[in-house]
């Protein structure tokens, strides 16, 4: 079934949120990164016109930026009234209230919408859904981020989780995962078990950021090559 965009919830981070959330640090300036499920966050156009070497990979940039924005402006009404509804699940300290939070996300896709066609003429923009096969040979990347998609969907599987995670791996020397939870801030047994899989031939790593917006949404899962 081709992807449909009706399916997806845009939701803009900034370069800010990612470094807090997968412990960036200046040196991974130098680094080769890849973000897995970027969506529209501002990350790739922050990071890349600081000198960073980003790639995003999502299939929602197989859509035009007019698609997009549409889109945006679709669900934000809709986000915006859950999160109303549902204050008590998040930690209001770095982001204080719903009018900054919107003001934030906002902020984010709108610059998202200004790099994109840039960005997808330069390559930092790949429509590519996993565990789908990347076009890039083994160890491409010395980093691989997925924030708020690999783990947090229970409904997904563990089998997807694992073929997913294992395509970031064959082309990346590390993955960073965040975060460690489901949608309501539980702790997943997929977590446990893609750690079992993966802890035989590969580093395994739970790591506490210093980012924590959902509530127990705060631990970050590294793997990476031996």
């Amino acid at each position: 079934m081709a992807f449909q965009l009706s399916s997806v919830v845009p939701w803009g981070r900034t370069m800010a949120e990612y470094r807090s959330m997968f412990l960036l640090t200046d040196e991974d300036k130098n680094k080769k990164i890849a973000g897995f499920g970027d969506g529209p966050a501002s990350f790739n156009h922050e990071a890349n016109a600081a000198g960073w070497h980003i790639t995003s990979f999502d299939p929602i940039y197989g859509f035009t930026k007019e698609q997009l924005a549409q889109r945006i402006e679709e669900v934000l009404g809709i986000v915006m009234q859950q999160m109303a509804e549902n204050m008590e699940n998040y930690v209001w300290t770095q982001i204080t209230s719903l009018d900054e939070l919107e003001a934030v996300r906002m902020g984010a896709m709108r610059e998202f919408l200004f790099d994109y066609e840039l960005g997808n003429q330069q390559g930092r923009y790949i429509c590519h859904e996993l565990p789908e096969k990347l076009p890039y040979p083994d160890a491409s990347f010395d980093i691989g981020l997925s924030s708020h998609f690999l783990l947090l969907y229970t409904a997904l599987g563990l089998g997807f989780y694992i073929a997913a995670i294992s395509e970031m791996l064959r082309v990346c020397k590390e993955v960073r995962i965040f975060p460690l939870c489901d949608l309501d801030s539980n702790a997943s047994q997929l977590t446990s078990d893609v750690i079992g899989h993966f802890s035989t031939e590969y580093e395994v790593q739970i790591r506490q950021t210093g980012y924590e917006f959902q509530k127990n949404a705060n631990k970050l899962l590294v793997i990476r090559r031996k």
